[in-house]
């Protein structure tokens, strides 16, 4: 159900059919109920003409029909967890009313109990109806990833788990790319929408990445996989979905805790109620044991159950289909109620996308000097030495170097013992001499290079340094209107960063941040983000590198970039944003809060409406087939409240 310990009914689902048939026989919940409910009513008929053994009958084999899968459920979470469902309050409330109903010779009595569980197991398809919505939208993510892909060799099919890496597909127009890959040949739309919630498509050509389970457009596409199938984008989303759909949230969690003691205490206040008013001369003894049966019915805690779980479900799968993968309902919880969220600059802020802007050099008289185009031999030099020891790497910076290096024709030869430090640089050893590329303490003579926000990568030649090459970033362009849309939901922002002080300001002034934190180690960010959570109610951490993954992990909510984001920052990361365009962070905030907002309509929608029915037991203003009624209906109700979530 929607939870099943102290939960009411299983969540039954009712499959989509063609015609009535179908959904009886595909469906056995939803047979019992129409068994159940013509069992009722012929029965009812043979009573009303006085055909009293028929009538007895049929009304026993609708107490057995439609109470049955409920019974077995409720005496099994008794035996096995030794707790007390709803199911089988339901049940001994029906079962009362029959006895009660025989004792007294009034079978109207036994019939409210067969209503009773009849209007029960209705209840419960219907509640399985409405899950089914969201239950559809979560498996609509699941059947992107096709099962199998055509190999250009013959185009031969094989299955999605047999391809590995290197492996050349061949996507006709129309067709489902089969797993995240390159384009080796071919120049198309793709429709990506279902994986990053871009609504428009978008253009790719040769070298540019493909997501599987998105939609190519008029062309054909060559592809080269190059991750294995498992580590696409869709097997990851499939992954986290299912993943969120069994962990509880904090609020889930305490609901639980308070309905393990408020079901004991039904049972106890039931026991109180169907004997202490009979004592005491207050009813008779019928009416007593009918109002504690009534009591047993409304005031389960059903509808507080069903409160909480399809607001998160639903608020998950449409943040899903945006391109915001929460990997569970905590960080969907979580993430509104952040008053600060911290970003990287490199690849967050910025678009990652570094450009070599000039390599700085010492000339023969000792002078630093720059070449931006084209290179004097001394900044080839430098340049050759740094695009050895970055030679393969991934970063950001040894990218630019690189591209750089293959735009001036040098023929690079990669250096050995290469040693990365996050947060430093990396080194490596080239003719028997170290070099490094990142942080340095140069002389004085240097002077500040990062003009006008440039990352700065010096070199160094066995601990002295060589020259120094300069990288351009740029904003992303929707980076200022996300920071301002924080703000105005009364989130601060924040910049850390291990660059320079000088290019996180450049970047600060455009974006109107002045809380910055430059020159920063891994370590740094921890400590950094740890001390903002003591003086706010929780702090975000957006990134997408390695060096970012350990303040993701000690942040109230990690957020990566899904796309430019390392394998550690995704993995660590509670929520990624797959399109890495930060207005998705804005809208994951307000769907956070608007699931907060409509979790407490329903806890208290769900309170109100079970004292009431409780306070309308007591005056007599409600019979056992009203109050079960009462009690489904408003099940049914905050179940549906929360699927306006599925909503855009």
């Amino acid at each position: 159900m929607l939870h099943d310990r102290l939960g009411c009914k299983q969540n039954y689902r009712l499959p989509m059919a063609n015609n009535t048939f179908s959904i009886l026989k595909d469906n056995p919940e939803t047979l019992a109920a129409a068994s159940c409910a013509l069992l009722l009513t012929t029965a009812a008929i043979a009573l009303q003409h006085q055909i009293t053994p028929v009538g007895i009958v049929l009304l026993a084999l609708a107490y057995l029909i439609g109470g049955y899968t409920s019974a077995i459920e409720g005496l099994t979470t008794l035996w096995q967890e030794r707790e007390l469902d709803v199911d089988l309050l339901m049940i001994v409330a029906a079962l009362g009313a029959a006895a009660l109903g025989w004792w007294q010779r009034d079978f109207d009595l036994a019939i409210d109990g067969a209503v009773l569980i009849l209007i029960f197991a209705i209840s419960g398809v219907l509640e399985g109806y409405a899950m089914d919505r969201t239950e559809r939208s979560i498996q609509s993510l699941m059947s992107l990833a096709p099962d199998s892909a055509r190999l250009i060799n013959g185009e031969t099919m094989v299955s999605i788990g047999g391809l590995k890496i290197g492996d050349q597909l061949l996507v006709k127009p129309g067709e489902l790319i089969p797993t995240d890959a390159k384009i080796i040949n071919g120049i198309s739309s793709i429709n990506q929408a279902a994986i990053t919630g871009e609504s428009l498509p978008v253009e790719k050509t040769i070298g540019a990445e493909v997501f599987g389970g998105t939609i190519n457009g008029s062309g054909v596409l060559e592809l080269e996989v190059h991750q294995p199938p498992a580590s696409s984008l869709i097997q990851r989303i499939i992954q986290l979905v299912k993943q969120a759909q069994t962990e509880n949230t904090p609020t889930q969690n305490s609901i639980e805790q308070f309905e393990r003691i408020y079901a004991k205490i039904i049972v106890i206040s039931g026991l109180a109620i169907g004997t202490l008013p009979a004592l005491l001369d207050w009813w008779s003894w019928e009416i007593t044991i009918y109002r504690a049966l009534i009591f047993l019915v409304v005031a389960s805690p059903c509808a507080l159950m069903a409160a909480i779980m399809p607001g998160l479900l639903s608020g998950i799968a449409n943040g899903a289909r945006q391109g915001i993968l929460f990997k569970n309902g905590s960080t969907l919880e979580a993430i509104g109620q952040v008053t600060a969220i911290a970003f990287d600059k490199t690849g967050t802020l910025t678009t990652g996308q570094l450009q070599v802007a000039a390599v700085w050099y010492l000339d023969e008289a000792g002078q630093v000097q720059q070449d931006k185009s084209r290179l004097s031999v001394d900044a080839l030099r430098v340049l050759n030495w740094a695009a050895s020891i970055e030679f393969g790497s991934e970063h950001l910076i040894g990218r630019a170097i690189q591209e750089f290096a293959a735009e001036q024709g040098l023929a690079v030869q990669p250096a050995t013992e290469i040693i990365a430090e996050p947060g430093k640089g990396i080194s490596g050893r080239l003719n028997n001499q170290t070099i490094f590329v990142g942080k340095a303490q140069p002389a004085a003579a240097w002077g500040n290079l990062a003009v006008g926000g440039q990352t700065v990568a010096w070199v160094t030649l066995d601990g002295v340094v060589q020259g120094a090459i300069t990288c351009q970033d740029y904003l992303r362009p929707e980076a200022v209107a996300a920071v301002q849309d924080l703000q105005q939901l009364g989130i601060r922002s924040i910049i850390l960063t291990g660059d320079n002080l000088e290019s996180a300001q450049s970047i600060g002034n455009q974006l109107g941040i002045t809380e910055i934190y430059a020159d920063l180690l891994p370590t740094d960010k921890v400590r950094i983000v740890r001390e903002l959570q003591q003086t706010t109610t929780g702090i975000a951490m957006v990134g997408d590198g390695i060096n970012d993954a350990p303040a993701l992990a000690a942040a109230k909510v990690g957020v990566a970039m899904g796309r430019v984001g390392s394998d550690a920052a995704l993995e660590i990361a509670d929520m990624v944003l797959m399109t890495d365009n930060l207005t998705k962070l804005v809208a994951a905030v307000r769907l956070s809060r608007k699931a907060q907002s409509v979790i407490r309509q329903n806890v208290v929608f769900a309170l109100g409406f079970i004292g009431m029915l409780v306070i309308g037991n007591f005056w007599g203003a409600i019979g056992l087939p009203l109050g079960v009624l009462g009690h489904e209906g408003s099940t049914v109700l905050v179940t549906l409240s929360g699927l306006r979530l599925l909503r855009s």
